[in-house]
C-alpha cells in the first residue's frame, strides 16, 4: 500500500476511536465501560497491524526519540511488573469489568498515543484532531443536558474530568483560528461543556477549574509583557477570590441557596461526608505503605489495603464501604505500584514540563498554548486529588501528550513526505502482524463480549422469569469461554443466587443443591485469584451457610457446609477486622447451628466497633427476638429506631407489634420516629402501608389512614379490595 493509503486508514482509525466514547451496549455487563472499552482495544488491535507494516516500510515515521514516550513507557513497565509482585495477577493484569482499567487495557492508550504521534504530524492534523475531540465533547454534552447528567460515561466525575481536557482544547482552538465564526462555535462549545459540568456537579472538577483559571491570571501576569494584560490579569485573578469568598461567606443567604451551582461550590469542605471518607481511604494507605514500599500491593489491589485498615466510622457517612481505588490518583499508584511506580508516573509529567518550558523558551510553543497547557494539567491533577484516572481521562491524556511531542518537535512538516521505503518486508510484517493480532481480537475482545451477553441474559432469565435454574445454565454457557476476565461474571452469580435463593423452593431440591454447588466452585475459582479477597470471602461464607441452611435434614452435609462457612467468615475478618456487616454473616452462622449466645456476643461486639451504626443496632435486636428475648429484642430496637435504621423493619407484622409496644410504654417520641422513617422511607411493600393505616385508625388519624391504605392497594393489587373496604368503613 502506498504511503498515503496507510496513512488515511490511520488517522481515520484515530477519528473513529471518538465513536467508541458513545457506545452503550445495554446487553453487556458495565455496559458503560465495557461497550467503550472492548472496542476500544478492538479497533487499537487492528490499527496496529497497520501501524507496525507501516513503520517497518516507512521507518521515517517511526516516533522521535522523547522524554514524554520513555516515561509513559517507564510507567507502563512498573505497572506490569507490579502486577507479577503484586497479590493478584489476574486484577492488576486484566482488571475488573466495573472499570477495565487493568494493564492489558492501559497498553491499548500506549498505543493509542503512538499511533497518533506516528502519523500527527502538521499543524492541519493537529487541528484537525483537536477539533474532532471537542465536536465529541460537544456531542456529550448534549447527552448530559437533555438525557442525564452522567451522559453516555455512566459517572458524573468522568464527564467533568472529559469536559476540562476539551474546554482547553477548544481555547486553543479559539487562538489557532482566525475566522470569528469558527471562533464563536468554540466559544459556544465551552460554553455548553460548562453547563454539563454544572449539571454533572463534581465538586472536584470546580475545584480544579477555578484553581486552573487563577493559575491562568497569574502566569498571564507574569509572563505576558503588556502592562494592560498584567494589571487586567491581577484585577481579574482578585475579583474571582473575592467572588469565591462572597459565595461562601454568604452560603445560607438566599441568592446562594437558590443557585444550584453556587450552593454546590459552598458543599466543598473538608467536613463534607465524602471528603471524610476519602481521608480514611487515604490513612488506609499511609498505615499500610511500610508494608511494600517500593512496588506496592500490585496495580488494581488497592482494594486489599482499604479492607486492612477498614475504619468503622465509614458507616457514619455512607453504606457503601466498599473502595476499589484511594479516590486520589498519587495516593492510589503509591499505594499499589510504590515508590517506583509514583516515580515513574511522575517522570512523564517532568518530561512533558520539560518540554513546554523549553518550547516555550525557543519559541516552539506560543505564550498563549503554554499558559492553556500548563493550566490544564494543573486542573487534571488537582481534581485527581479527590478521583483516580478512568477510561475518558486516559484517552484525553494521550491526544494531549501527543500534541505536547509535537509541539515539541518544533517543525511543522509538509504534507507529503518524501520517505525511503522497505518493500520486502511489508507482506511479512502484515501477515504475521495480523495473525498475533487475529487471535488477541477473537481470545480478549469477542469471547469477552459474549460472556458479558451471556451474562446480562442470565440475570435476565432470573428478574422477568424467575428461573434460577434456567439462569444458572445460561451462566455455565457465558462461562464456558473462559475468558481471562470473568471473575465479575462468576461474583455475578454468587450475589443471584444470594439475592434470589427463595426462589430455590420452587425448584427439585437436588437441583437446587446442584446450582448452590457450583455457585461454590465458582466462588472457589474467584478466591484463587487471592486467597485474602474478602469481598468474596464474605460472599463465599453466606452462600455456604445458604447451602447449609438446604441440607438442614442431612446432619453431615449442614456440618461440612456450616464449617466451611465458619472457616471462610473468619478469614474474611483476618482480612478486615473491623468490617460490621462480616460478624452479622457470622451470628447467622451461629443461629442456625442453634448457638444463641455465640450469635449474641458476636453482635455485640460489632456493635461496640460503632455503636452509632444502625444497622448494627438493628441486628443485635433482631437476633435477641430470634432467641427470645423480647426485653433486650425491644430495648435494641428502640435503640435501633432512634438511630434512623426503621428501614430494616421489613415484617409488616413487627411494625405493629412495635408500634404497640411503644405506644404502652408511651414512648410516643419513638413512635414517631418510626412512623416518619417509614414514610420518608417510602416502603414499597405494600403490607407495611397497611399495616401503618391500620396504625392510623387506632390513632383516631383518618386522613393518614386513608392515604396509607391508598398506598398499600397502590404497591399490592392483591391489597385493593380490602383497602377499598377499609376506606368506606372510615368514611
Amino acid at each position: 500500500m502506498s504511503q498515503k493509503t496507510y496513512l488515511n486508514i490511520l488517522k481515520g482509525g484515530v477519528y473513529l476511536s471518538f465513536l467508541v466514547l458513545f457506545f452503550v451496549f445495554s446487553g453487556l455487563l458495565f455496559p458503560y465501560i465495557t461497550s467503550k472499552q472492548l472496542s476500544f482495544n478492538f479497533l487499537i488491535e487492528v490499527l496496529t497491524v497497520f501501524w507496525v507494516t507501516f513503520l517497518v516500510k516507512f521507518p521515517d515515521y517511526r516516533p522521535k526519540k522523547s522524554w514524554i514516550s520513555f516515561g509513559l513507557i517507564g510507567f507502563f513497565a512498573v505497572l506490569l511488573l507490579s502486577s507479577f509482585t503484586g497479590v493478584d495477577f489476574n486484577l492488576s493484569f486484566w482488571g475488573d469489568i466495573e472499570r477495565m482499567l487493568g494493564v492489558f487495557h492501559l497498553i491499548h492508550f500506549l498505543l493509542f498515543y503512538f499511533i497518533i504521534i506516528s502519523v500527527f504530524r502538521t499543524k492541519k492534523d493537529w487541528l484537525n484532531l483537536l477539533a474532532v475531540s471537542v465536536a465529541a465533547s460537544v456531542i456529550e454534552t448534549l447527552f448530559v443536558i437533555f438525557k442525564v447528567n452522567y451522559g453516555t460515561f455512566g459517572n458524573t466525575s468522568y464527564v467533568s474530568g472529559y469536559m476540562i481536557f476539551n474546554i482547553f482544547f477548544a481555547l486553543i482552538l479559539i487562538f489557532r483560528q482566525k475566522n470569528w465564526a469558527v471562533r464563536s462555535y468554540y466559544i459556544f462549545s465551552i460554553i455548553l461543556m460548562l453547563i454539563s459540568m454544572k449539571i454533572a456537579s463534581t465538586r472536584g472538577a470546580f475545584v480544579g477549574l477555578a484553581f486552573s483559571i487563577l493559575l491562568l491570571f497569574f502566569l498571564l501576569a507574569v509572563f505576558n509583557k503588556s502592562r494592560k494584560i498584567k494589571y487586567s490579569s491581577i484585577g481579574l485573578a482578585a475579583a474571582f477570590i473575592i467572588f469565591i469568598a462572597l459565595i461562601f461567606s454568604n452560603a445560607n443567604s438566599a441568592w446562594v441557596k437558590d443557585n444550584s451551582l453556587l450552593s454546590r461550590i459552598t458543599q466543598i469542605n473538608i467536613q463534607t461526608g465524602t471528603f471524610q471518607t476519602r481521608l480514611i481511604s487515604w490513612k488506609a494507605a499511609y498505615l499500610d505503605f511500610h508494608n511494600h514500599p517500593w512496588l506496592g500491593t500490585g496495580y488494581g489491589n488497592y482494594a486489599i489495603t482499604f479492607d486492612k485498615y477498614f475504619d468503622p466510622n465509614f458507616y457514619n457517612f455512607v453504606s457503601e464501604t466498599y473502595f476499589d481505588h484511594a479516590h486520589n490518583n498519587l495516593i492510589d499508584i503509591a499505594s499499589t505500584t510504590g515508590i517506583i511506580g509514583l516515580v515513574a508516573y511522575l517522570s512523564i509529567f517532568v518530561a512533558v514540563f520539560y518540554y513546554l518550558i523549553k518550547g516555550f523558551k525557543e519559541k516552539k510553543i506560543n505564550l498563549v498554548e503554554f499558559i492553556l497547557l500548563v493550566c490544564m494539567l494543573t486542573a487534571y491533577f488537582i481534581q485527581n486529588i479527590v478521583l483516580f484516572d478512568s477510561l475518558v481521562t486516559y484517552f484525553s491524556l494521550m491526544i494531549t501528550f501527543g500534541f505536547i511531542y509535537w509541539l515539541s518537535q518544533g517543525a511543522d512538516e509538509p504534507e507529503k513526505v518524501s520517505v525511503k521505503q522497505r518493500n520486502d518486508l511489508e507482506g511479512f510484517t502484515f501477515i504475521v502482524t495480523g495473525l498475533i493480532i487475529l487471535t488477541f481480537l477473537y481470545q480478549y475482545n469477542i469471547k469477552p463480549f459474549k460472556m458479558l451477553a451471556g451474562t446480562i441474559d442470565a440475570q435476565y432469565k432470573t428478574n422477568t422469569e424467575s428461573d434460577l435454574i434456567g439462569a444458572v445454565n445460561v451462566y455455565k454457557q457465558a462461562l464456558s469461554y473462559n475468558t481471562p476476565i470473568d471473575r465479575d461474571s462468576r461474583t455475578s452469580l454468587v450475589q443471584m443466587v444470594l439475592q434470589r435463593s427463595d426462589l430455590f423452593s420452587k425448584t427439585d431440591k437436588q437441583q437446587a443443591l446442584a446450582s448452590l454447588d457450583y455457585a461454590i466452585d465458582l466462588a472457589d475459582r474467584n478466591l484463587k485469584y487471592n486467597p485474602n479477597d474478602s469481598f468474596n470471602l464474605m460472599l463465599i461464607s453466606q452462600l455456604l451457610s445458604v447451602t447449609a441452611g438446604y441440607n438442614q435434614n442431612n446432619p453431615e452435609k449442614f456440618s461440612y457446609y456450616s464449617r466451611r462457612a465458619e472457616e471462610a467468615v473468619n478469614k474474611t475478618i483476618e482480612a478486615t477486622p473491623r468490617r460490621i456487616p462480616i460478624y452479622f454473616i457470622k451470628a447467622q452462622i451461629f443461629l442456625s447451628r442453634g448457638d444463641k449466645k455465640a450469635a449474641i456476643d458476636t453482635l455485640k461486639y460489632a456493635v461496640s466497633l460503632n455503636p452509632a451504626y444502625a444497622e448494627g443496632v438493628c441486628q443485635l435486636s433482631k437476633a435477641y427476638f430470634i432467641t427470645g428475648d423480647t426485653k433486650n429484642g425491644y430495648k435494641e430496637m428502640g435503640n435501633c429506631i432512634d438511630l434512623g435504621g426503621a428501614k430494616s423493619i421489613s415484617s409488616p407484622e413487627q411494625i405493629s407489634d412495635l408500634i404497640n409496644h411503644f405506644s404502652k410504654e408511651k414512648n410516643l417520641d419513638r413512635v414517631a420516629k418510626l412512623f416518619f422513617q417509614l414514610t420518608v422511607l417510602e416502603p414499597n411493600d405494600g403490607k407495611v402501608w397497611a399495616s401503618l393505616a391500620e396504625t392510623y385508625r387506632q390513632k383516631g388519624d383518618k386522613t393518614n389512614a386513608i392515604d396509607a391504605a391508598n398506598r398499600a392497594a397502590e404497591l399490592d393489587p392483591d391489597l385493593k379490595s380490602s383497602a377499598e373496604e377499609f376506606i368506606k368503613k372510615l368514611k
